[in-house]
């Protein structure tokens, strides 16, 4: 093969790479820029890691990012919101579907399949990534860490994600929700600016969601 043809052939690799970046593990990203939720506070990357029961994100990610947001409603609210996964596509619109892979109470040990649709574009042909996340620690009203692939097999893709969330009480009556994520594989490692873009627009956008769900069932108003 000419040097010619290898240079076109990795550049055309590359770019393949940087389109799949927009496929995050976490719900919202794949609508684009999303809106920073009310009281959200993206941390500064040297900032000590979220942990639960003293484990926290990959180390050794490139692909991370950490941001919190306070809730105006009960931490059971919350915390019901947050770990029936099965309810999930009510209350977060990118998400399309969601089962527990066990029965009862979120815990250590449970497995949740989810499913998110990725549109087209116009380099890249329409994705379904399917999730797999696994708990691997959790505190009941308080912290949870869950780790898992989401895999598009059709097209080849693989990103392996470690989530962290913590939820503190406030004085006023309501809940301080931080959230930690970091991103391993090599379609985000091919570009970590933009997958570290992608992967802040998800976990916002999450947080969007359970704020005004939250809040809105506190109300009395739509209850997912």
């Amino acid at each position: 093969m000419s040097r010619t043809r290898t240079a076109r052939s990795r550049a055309a690799t590359r770019s393949r790479a940087a389109a799949l970046l927009a496929v995050p593990l976490v719900a919202g990203g794949l609508l684009g820029a999303a809106a920073v939720p009310a009281g959200a506070h993206p941390r500064p990357a040297a900032a000590a890691p979220l942990t639960c029961q003293g484990r926290g994100v990959d180390p050794a990610a490139a692909v991370r990012h950490r941001t919190e947001t306070v809730i105006d409603a009960p931490l059971s609210t919350v915390w019901k919101l947050q770990t029936d996964v099965a309810r999930w596509p009510s209350w977060q619109p990118p998400v399309a579907s969601a089962e527990r892979l066990d029965h009862g109470p979120l815990r250590a040990g449970s497995a949740f399949r989810w499913t998110i649709p990725v549109p087209s574009t116009p380099s890249t042909p329409a994705l379904d990534l399917d999730i797999t996340s696994t708990v691997r620690q959790l505190e009941r009203g308080s912290c949870i860490r869950w780790t898992g692939p989401a895999v598009d097999e059709a097209h080849g893709v693989r990103i392996d994600g470690v989530h962290v969330w913590r939820f503190s009480p406030t004085r006023g009556g309501g809940v301080r929700v931080s959230t930690e994520e970091t991103h391993t594989g090599p379609v985000v490692d091919a570009d970590v600016p933009t997958a570290t873009r992608v992967l802040r627009e998800g976990l916002e956008a999450w947080l969007r969601d359970l704020k005004t769900a939250a809040e809105a069932e506190e109300a009395g108003g739509c209850r997912p």
